[in-house]
C-alpha cells in the first residue's frame, strides 16, 4: 500500500493558511522588519519595490531552510534525511504561460512564436507591482548566488521566494559565493517567485492565473501562481541562452558533460527520458554537470551548482549516484511514501511522472570541484527512437550534426504523457526548444563553426528500440549502450569499418567490442525487412516535415544532410 502524494495535506493552494501564504488581496503592513542571516549591508529591497515585509531571511544555509520548512508545515523528512515537498497545482513547467517582454531591446533579436510568447513592458510592470505588493507583510527568503562556473561569464543572481524550500532549491541549483562575498555582492539579475499570487488571466494581460516572465531590459524574472521550482532554474537558463550566444558568442547547451582523468571532455545532449543523466554518470569520468553548459574555445563550463534529476522508478542499481545523493540537503518533489513509513516509493506516480530531486553537485562523489573542463572531443546526441529505425550508434559529419542538432528528435510512448497511447515523434530544437530565445540556427551555426575547426567526433546514439518498434521490439540494452560509449570515447570506433544507412545517410560501425555485430545495423534486427523499410521512410518524412520551418535560414550543408526517403508512404 502506498500513501498519496507526499504531504498532500499541505497542497499549495488548498491549504494556504497552513503554508503561511495569504490570498492575493489580503496583504497587511507591519510596523517592523527583521533581518536574519548574512547580506550586503547596502542591499535594500525597498529600492526594488519590496516594502513592509515581516522578516527577511538572507542566505540561510540548508539546515536553517529545512528547519523553517518543517516549522511552517510545508515539508517532511524522508528516512534518508531528504526534504520532501509538494509543489501543488504545477508539477512541471507551463510553457504557454512563459513570456518575454517585447521592447526595443528584444523585438528584433528574440525568435518570437513557439515557446517565445511576447508580453508588453506595461503588462510586466503591472504584474511586477502586483507581486511586490503581495509580498508586503510577509516573510521572504533571499538568496545571493550565481550562474556560470567560468568566472569570465559569471552572472550574479538574487532569488527572492516566499517559501523556504524554494530558496533551498536555489541554494542547491545555483553556484554558491564564498561567505566573505555576501557582504559586497550585487545582483546582475533578480528572480522573484510568489506561488501564492493568483492572477486574473486576461484581466491581468496573461493567459490564466500563473506566469513566468523575463524582462531582459530590467534584468528581472518574475514567477507567480506556480510553485514548481524548475521555473526558477529554467528562467535563468533561458537568460543565459540569450545573453551568452547573442553578446559573448558562447554556445549555450542543454546537455550533460563529463571528463576523463586525462581531460577528455564528452557532451551528452538529450531530451527527457533519453538517458542523458544516466549515461554521463560514469565512475571513471568526473562529472562537470548534468544539464546546462556553455562552450567557448577550449572551455566547457557548467552553468549550475547542482543537479535536478527525475526520480520516477529510481533504483540504487540503475542510478547509484543519484540514489546516494538523496540525503540531508536534497529536496524531493511530489513523491510518495510507502504507507506508514518515510521510505520513498520511487514507482509512485499518482500525481505526476515528473517526480524530481534537487541536490548540490558535490553530492556526486566524482564531480569536479570547479565545474570547468576543456573543449569536447566527443559529442553524443541521444535519442529515444521508439520506432526501432535508428542505429544504436552512428557517426555524423558536420552537416548531419547540425541537422540532427536542429531537429532534436526523440519519441514519446504510452504512459509518458497524458493522452499518449502509441509512439509519437517529438522534435525539440537543439534539444532544448522551450529555453531558446534566439533563432535556432544561431545555436546550430555556433556548433558548426566549432566542429569545422576541430576533429571533434559527433555521434547519434539511439537509447530506444531495436528489432522492431515499441510493442514489438525491445529496449536497447543499457550495458550495450555503455559499451558503445566506452569504445567511442577510447577511440576504438575510429579504427573499424563503417557502412552508410540508406535513408538517414549516417555512418554505422560494423563492429564494436562487447556488442553483438548483429544489432549495429538496425535493419538486420527486424524479422520483416520490408516493414523496417516502411518505418524508416515514415520517420524520414517526419524529419523532413519538421525541418521545413528551418529551411529558409539553413545552410546548404545542413539541407544536404536531410534523410532521403526511398518512397512515399
Amino acid at each position: 500500500m502506498q500513501c498519496g502524494c507526499v504531504c498532500a495535506s499541505f497542497h499549495f493552494f488548498s491549504a494556504q493558511k497552513l503554508l503561511g501564504l495569504r490570498p492575493q488581496n489580503s496583504a497587511t503592513k507591519t510596523g517592523g522588519m527583521n533581518i536574519v542571516g548574512f547580506k550586503n549591508p547596502k542591499a535594500n529591497l525597498e529600492t526594488i519595490g519590496i516594502k513592509n515585509t515581516k522578516t527577511q531571511y538572507w542566505n540561510l544555509n540548508a539546515e536553517e531552510l529545512i528547519e523553517e520548512t518543517i516549522k511552517r508545515g510545508q515539508g517532511v523528512l524522508s528516512d534518508t534525511g531528504a526534504l520532501a515537498i509538494d509543489t501543488g497545482e504545477f508539477t512541471g513547467r507551463s510553457p504557454k504561460d512563459k513570456f518575454i517582454v517585447k521592447d526595443d531591446g528584444t523585438k528584433d533579436s528574440v525568435d518570437w512564436g513557439g515557446f517565445n510568447n511576447p508580453i508588453s513592458a506595461e503588462t510586466f510592470d503591472k504584474l511586477y507591482n502586483k507581486l511586490t505588493a503581495y509580498l508586503q507583510g510577509n516573510d521572504i527568503f533571499v538568496r545571493d548566488c550565481y550562474a556560470c562556473a567560468d568566472d569570465t561569464y559569471r552572472l550574479n543572481v538574487r532569488v527572492i521566494t516566499e517559501a523556504p524550500w524554494a530558496n533551498l532549491f536555489a541554494y542547491n541549483m545555483f553556484l554558491r559565493p564564498e561567505k566573505s562575498e555576501l557582504s559586497t555582492i550585487e545582483p546582475d539579475w533578480l528572480v522573484l517567485q510568489a506561488p501564492g499570487l493568483l492572477c486574473l488571466g486576461a484581466e491581468d494581460g496573461i493567459r490564466q492565473h500563473n506566469f513566468s516572465i523575463l524582462n531582459f531590459t530590467r534584468k528581472i524574472a518574475i514567477i507567480g501562481g506556480s510553485a514548481y521550482t524548475g521555473e526558477i532554474k529554467k528562467g535563468i537558463f533561458t537568460v543565459l541562452n540569450y545573453v551568452l550566444p547573442h553578446e559573448k558568442k558562447v554556445l549555450a547547451m542543454h546537455c550533460s558533460a563529463n571528463v576523463s582523468k586525462d581531460g577528455d571532455v564528452a557532451l551528452f545532449f538529450g531530451l527527457s527520458g533519453t538517458g542523458k543523466t544516466t549515461l554521463s554518470a560514469d565512475p571513471n569520468r568526473p562529472l562537470i554537470g548534468d544539464d546546462e553548459h556553455g562552450w567557448i574555445g577550449n572551455s566547457v563550463f557548467n552553468f549550475e551548482g547542482g543537479c535536478y534529476a527525475k526520480t520516477i522508478d529510481l533504483s540504487a542499481e540503475k542510478e547509484p549516484d543519484i540514489y546516494k545523493a538523496i540525503r540531508h540537503g536534497a529536496i524531493l518533489e511530489n513523491i510518495g511514501f510507502y504507507e506508514g513509513t518515510r521510505t520513498v516509493d520511487f514507482a509512485y506516480k499518482n500525481k505526476t511522472e515528473n517526480t524530481r530531486v534537487s541536490y548540490p553537485i558535490h553530492y556526486i562523489e566524482n564531480a569536479l570541484k570547479k565545474s570547468v573542463g576543456g573543449g569536447p572531443k566527443n559529442i553524443f546526441f541521444l535519442t529515444y527512437d521508439a520506432f526501432g529505425v535508428l542505429p544504436p550508434i552512428s557517426r555524423l559529419n558536420v552537416g548531419q550534426a547540425m541537422y540532427f542538432f536542429l531537429s532534436g528528435f526523440t519519441s514519446k510512448v504510452a504512459g509518458t504523457e497524458a493522452g499518449v497511447t502509441e509512439p509519437q515523434t517529438t522534435f525539440s530544437t537543439c534539444f532544448g526548444a522551450p529555453f531558446l530565445p534566439l533563432h535556432p540556427t544561431t545555436y546550430a551555426s555556433l556548433l558548426g563553426e566549432k566542429l569545422r575547426n576541430s576533429d571533434i567526433r559527433v555521434w547519434l546514439l539511439n537509447t530506444g528500440y531495436t528489432a522492431g518498434p515499441y510493442g514489438v521490439g525491445k529496449r536497447m540494452s543499457l550495458p550495450h549502450t555503455r559499451a558503445i560509449i566506452t569504445e567511442a570515447l577510447n577511440g576504438a570506433l575510429d579504427k573499424v569499418e563503417y557502412e552508410t544507412h540508406p535513408v538517414f545517410g549516417v555512418s554505422m560501425p560494423k563492429s564494436c567490442a562487447n556488442v553483438p555485430a548483429s544489432i549495429l545495423n538496425p535493419r538486420n534486427t527486424w524479422s520483416d525487412k520490408a516493414a523496417y523499410d516502411i518505418k524508416a521512410n515514415e520517420l524520414a518524412l517526419a524529419f523532413n516535415k519538421n525541418f521545413e520551418k528551418f529551411a529558409a535560414k539553413a545552410e546548404e550543408e545542413i539541407l544536404n544532410a536531410a534523410p532521403k526517403a526511398l518512397h512515399a508512404v
